[in-house]
């Protein structure tokens, strides 16, 4: 049977943590944790943890929206544990950098 959970975690005012897991016997088949920060009225992505397109990989975003993909060569059950223990351990340095980017010419 499959399960699938998904929550939100405010991390301060403007910056959140969405996570998405699906699991099938126990196993995870698909997921997503993603730090977002409240830019120009829109939630915009700054780090992105998913097995979108078959594999798991970390994007990272840089202030116009533009991604960078980099494979992560762990299970979908190990990169999502990564995933939520990087954003959870270095969220604000992540947001720092991605609101500096921002405030450049």
């Amino acid at each position: 049977m499959a399960r699938t959970v998904e929550f939100v975690v405010i991390l301060e005012d403007g910056v959140r943590k969405r996570h998405y897991h699906r699991t099938e016997k126990g196993e995870v088949t698909s997921f997503m944790v993603q730090l977002e920060a409240f830019v120009e009225c829109e939630w915009k992505p700054v780090i992105r943890y998913d097995s979108a397109h078959g594999f798991a990989h970390m994007d990272r975003f840089d202030s116009e929206g533009n991604q960078k993909k980099v494979p992560i060569e762990l299970s979908f059950d190990s990169a999502l544990a990564y995933g939520d223990w990087d954003i959870n351990v270095n969220w604000e340095k992540y947001v720092k950098t991605f609101r500096k980017q921002r405030t450049k010419p």
